[in-house]
């Protein structure tokens, strides 16, 4: 196996990638949406509903003589080789910040086994089996899913088609049963068949512990599947490879398909097991990271999901112009909006203040915040918003309006995972304080 290892939001010489030039040239300037169609698994799901996509949301983008690395990390490959993509505040053999993140944007126990000298793969696959209680979930708001089976009978039933030859063959001499073939709507059928079998594969790898707060939602498709067989788990999963859910209300449920295939079809190194076949897990980190941020401040600011489509905002009459502000202080006497903005302290800029300041214009907030993460300990920049023109040489910036650069002390160099989780407390309370917040409880 061919592997490279790069860090999100950085610049990689063209050259370093020869060893994996094929691959390289098939993920290379294609947005996320494009790579989950050709194979790769990207969480969250549904990524045409986040914002317009931009070069951040591509894994490499050609720039010159380098490949620019956006806001991803996972694994990706196709035959022998693989591109490994950790974040920019990995260490040396470690990547506990994106660990972090896993565990507290998801609520995942910790007992994910990301030691070093663990099997990538391993610790890919153990994060699948625990994003499967999230799939399940979002599945079931839409009910349990219902299609046309094709079921066979023997049976002194005359309802159905007389299936001739099935007959001959178990009713010689005939005894009074027909056999036949029905086609019914049922629970029942090859989906929630798969669901069955990714919740048994899951309770007999960690028992209970990952399905604990879905505990319902599994005990609905139990009960939805009685013809549940483990015998029969490689004819579901071949069924279900070749009957994708296409109904758009249904779509979580086709999320849920191609995540169960995942970890039901688990031999080997399933990453970039097939010679021209694209596979792999990548995960949003801008959207981790701006679920992380509104984990630590929600009790003082609203947040409005672009990707749920909850709590959109309207720049004008008529709901005209729906915008979606990351964070709206519920303060509504001294408003504040703030961003989450999972990029590096100078690459924060130009678009992303015009983006801020709009926000800012339409709640009557006098300050607003790009919180961001850091690893060099910076100061809080403040930018004061100008006022007049240069035409008449009036330019002075103002008193009352203010942008204001934030970030949260990501650890570089602790020696263990506790001792991160310890140190990173310490820099959330130190965020939360910059944002007028008390510290948060033990």
């Amino acid at each position: 196996m061919k592997e490279l290892k790069i860090k999100d939001n950085s610049r990689v010489p063209k050259g370093d990638f020869a060893e994996i030039g094929n691959l390289a040239n098939k993920i290379a300037n294609k947005s996320l949406g494009r790579l989950e169609r050709e194979g790769a698994f990207v969480f969250p799901e549904f990524v045409a509903d986040a914002k317009d996509l931009t070069k951040d949301q591509m894994v490499l983008q050609s720039v010159d003589d380098k490949y620019r690395s956006g806001n991803v990390m996972g694994s990706l490959g196709c035959g022998k080789e693989r591109l490994v993509i950790e974040s920019r505040f990995s260490g040396s053999n470690e990547d506990y910040f994106f660990q972090y993140l896993i565990e507290r944007v998801l609520d995942f126990p910790n007992i994910l086994d990301l030691k070093s000298d663990a099997d990538r793969d391993d610790r890919l696959f153990k994060f699948l089996l625990f994003l499967f209680p999230h799939y399940l979930k979002r599945a079931l708001r839409k009910g349990l899913f219902k299609k046309y089976v094709r079921n066979e009978y023997n049976d002194g039933n005359l309802t159905g088609v007389v299936d001739i030859a099935r007959h001959i063959k178990l009713n010689t001499p005939f005894v009074g049963n027909i056999a036949r073939v029905r086609r019914e709507f049922s629970y029942d059928n090859d989906l929630m068949e798969l669901a069955r079998h990714a919740i048994e594969f899951v309770k007999g790898s960690y028992g209970n512990v990952p399905l604990a707060r879905v505990k319902d939602e599994a005990n609905l498709v139990i009960e939805a599947t009685p013809r549940y067989e483990p015998r029969d788990r490689r004819k579901i999963v071949e069924a279900n490879k070749k009957n994708p859910v296409r109904h758009a209300y249904f779509r979580e449920y086709d999320a849920l398909r191609r995540l169960c295939l995942l970890i039901l079809r688990r031999e080997g190194s399933w990453i970039g097991s097939g010679s021209r076949q694209l596979s792999g897990v990548l995960f949003d980190g801008a959207w981790l990271w701006e679920e992380y941020v509104g984990s630590l401040i929600n009790e003082a600011f609203y947040h409005p999901m672009n990707k749920d489509r909850k709590g959109a905002q309207s720049l004008f009459d008529g709901k005209e112009g729906k915008i979606y502000p990351d964070f709206i202080s519920r303060d509504a006497e001294t408003r504040i909006v703030a961003d989450a903005k999972y990029k590096r302290f100078d690459n924060i800029k130009n678009k992303d203040y015009l983006q801020i300041l709009a926000y800012m214009f339409r709640f009557d907030a006098k300050t607003g915040y790009c919180l961001y993460p850091e690893a060099e300990g910076k100061d809080d920049q403040t930018l004061r918003m100008n006022r007049g023109s240069s035409y008449e040489k009036n330019v002075a910036p103002r008193d009352d309006v203010r942008l204001v650069k934030h970030g949260l002390k990501i650890p570089m160099d602790a020696e263990n995972y506790e001792t991160f989780v310890e140190r990173i407390k310490l820099a959330e309370n130190e965020f939360r304080q910059g944002l007028v917040l008390p510290p948060q409880p033990e």
